[in-house]
C-alpha cells in the first residue's frame, strides 16, 4: 500500500503510514503497551489488512478518476488507510480487561473505542490536527452514530469515511472464505457481543440467530438488503472507484454476487454443507506471517 501511494503521489512521505502498519500488527499480537493480542476469530489482523488495502484501491481509484482540484491527495489518503487499519481495534482488550472473556464482548461499542483510540494515537504519528475529524470517519464503518449526524466539515473527508466505511464491507464480503467465516466465526463472536439473542430493557428476550446456521441462511438477504444499501446509498456508491483502480471491472463486486449466487443456490437446494473452504484467523498466529503491508 505505501508503494501504490508513493507511485500515486510522488514525493510524498509516508513514513508515518509505514509506522502506523507496523503498530497495528504489534497491537494484535500483543506487543503493544497496555493492550492484550487481539481474540477475536473474524475481526482479526486478516480483516484489518484487507480493509486497509481495499482503502487503498478505492482512494487510489477516486484519484485516478477526479480532476486535481477534488483529488483526496497524500494527506488523506494515508489518513483513510490509517483509520481502516484501526477501525476494529476496538475489539482489542487493554491489560485493564483481562477478566473479559472474548474482545467480541465489545461488539457494540467497538467503534467508539476505536475512536478514542485515534484520538490519542494519531498525534505520535503527526496527524494531531486530523484526528478529531478521523475519530468520526471511523463511524462510517459502523452503527453507533448514524452517518448523517457525524457533521464532517468537508465533502472530501465524507468521501474519505464513505470510502473506509465501504472498504470496510467489500472487503470481508469479497472473501473467498466469507460464507464459512460467518459460520465458524462471526457468529460466535455475535454470541459473545449480545447480538444473536439480546435483552432488551423490558427483559424481553429477542432470538437474531439461533445458531450460526441460521446466521448464514440470513446472509444473503442481509446483501441484498442492508450491506448493498448502505454500500450504494448511505456510502455513496464509492465502491466504483475500483474500476478505476483496477482498469476496468470492479472485482470487488463481482467476488460479491458471485458467493451470494452460490448462498442462494445452496439454500434454495439445502445444501448448506458444501461451505467447506477452511476458513481461518490471523489472530492467533504470529504477524510475521501476515502478508506484506505494501502492494
Amino acid at each position: 500500500m505505501v508503494r501504490l501511494f508513493a507511485s500515486r503521489y510522488p514525493g510524498a512521505d509516508f513514513s508515518a503510514l509505514a509506522r502506523a502498519f507496523e503498530d497495528v500488527k504489534a497491537l494484535f499480537s500483543g506487543r503493544y503497551p497496555g493492550y492484550q493480542a487481539c481474540d477475536t476469530l473474524y475481526h482479526d489482523l486478516r480483516h484489518t489488512l484487507d480493509a486497509a488495502l481495499a482503502t487503498a484501491r478505492l482512494i487510489d481509484g477516486h484519484d485516478r478518476s477526479q480532476s486535481p482540484a477534488d483529488q483526496l491527495g497524500p494527506k488523506r489518503a494515508a489518513l483513510g488507510v490509517i483509520i481502516a487499519l484501526l477501525h476494529d481495534i476496538g475489539y482489542v482488550k487493554r491489560n485493564s480487561e483481562s477478566g473479559v472473556e472474548n474482545g467480541a464482548v465489545f461488539t457494540k461499542i467497538h467503534v467508539g473505542r476505536g475512536a478514542d483510540f485515534l484520538l490519542d494515537y494519531l498525534p505520535v504519528l503527526g496527524f494531531g490536527a486530523e484526528a478529531r475529524v478521523a475519530a468520526k470517519l471511523v463511524h462510517y464503518t459502523g452503527y453507533e452514530l448514524p452517518i448523517a449526524d457525524l457533521q464532517v466539515e468537508g465533502p472530501k473527508d465524507h468521501v474519505l469515511g464513505c470510502i473506509v466505511g465501504t472498504a470496510d464491507l467489500i472487503a470481508q464480503m469479497a472473501d473467498r472464505t466469507y460464507l464459512e467465516k460467518c459460520r465458524d466465526f462471526l457468529y460466535q463472536e455475535f454470541v459473545w457481543g449480545g447480538i444473536a439473542r439480546e435483552r432488551l430493557l423490558n427483559g424481553r428476550e429477542v432470538v437474531n440467530y439461533r445458531s450460526s446456521g441460521d446466521l448464514l441462511a440470513r446472509t444473503a438477504d442481509y446483501y441484498d438488503h442492508v450491506a448493498r444499501n448502505r454500500i450504494e446509498k448511505t456510502l455513496g456508491g464509492v465502491d466504483v472507484f475500483a474500476e478505476a483502480h483496477f482498469g476496468g471491472a470492479n472485482l470487488y463486486r463481482a467476488e460479491i454476487e458471485t458467493t451470494m449466487r452460490f448462498l442462494r443456490t445452496a439454500i434454495q437446494n439445502d445444501q448448506l454443507d458444501r461451505m467447506r473452504r477452511q476458513a481461518y484467523s490471523l489472530s492467533s498466529r504470529a504477524t510475521g506471517q501476515a502478508r506484506q503491508s505494501s502492494e
